[in-house]
């Protein structure tokens, strides 16, 4: 397995990719077409998207969006990968690559938003009104089933919440890292 940038890839793997954000975050991209359309919108020279790329087929990407304060935080979005490849380090391997470019490009900080918007939630924080006791349900924070335990597994942190964000009771949960 090999990370490259996406700028490198052919139409072919474009479109693997694009099916893999759709298969893995269908409440954001929900067609293909969306997914596509993502790709092509975040495909920028401020922004850096990186590929994981298995004998010729993409098995995983994610990018960071172009840097703000200064050029000391940048976000990471997306992060998808290919639902047979996921727990086999792949995921980690893209995000050590992201966090690399953005420390090379001179950031200080890396930031994603996580929603929590499934039905029943997966988080703690889910299904909760967030103005009563936020500080007390941050330090209580449990991830569940949710993506967050992945990026705290990687020494990100909750540094922040938007209640309601998805709607009542489905909030978007910002984490954080010092790279």
């Amino acid at each position: 397995m090999e990370i490259i940038n996406m700028t490198e890839l052919t139409d072919a793997q474009k479109l693997q990719a694009a099916q893999i954000l759709a298969d893995s975050l269908p409440l954001g991209w929900a067609t293909l077409k969306d997914a596509m359309d993502e790709i092509n919108e975040r495909l920028i020279p401020e922004n850096t998207l990186l590929a994981a790329v298995e004998k010729g087929d993409v098995i995983g990407w994610g990018g960071i969006l172009a840097p703000s304060y200064n050029g000391n935080v940048f976000e990471m979005h997306p992060l998808a990968v290919k639902e047979s490849k996921r727990k086999q380090g792949v995921g980690r391997m893209i995000v050590t690559a992201l966090e690399n470019a953005a420390r090379n490009r001179g950031g200080l900080i890396m930031w994603l938003g996580a929603d929590d918007e499934h039905e029943n939630g997966e988080t703690s924080l889910a299904n909760a009104d967030l103005f009563d006791r936020l500080p007390e349900r941050l330090a209580g924070f449990e991830p569940g089933t949710h993506q967050t335990a992945f990026y705290m597994k990687l020494g990100y942190k909750v540094i922040g919440v938007m209640p309601d964000a998805n709607r009542a009771g489905k909030p978007d949960i910002f984490m954080g890292k010092r790279l």
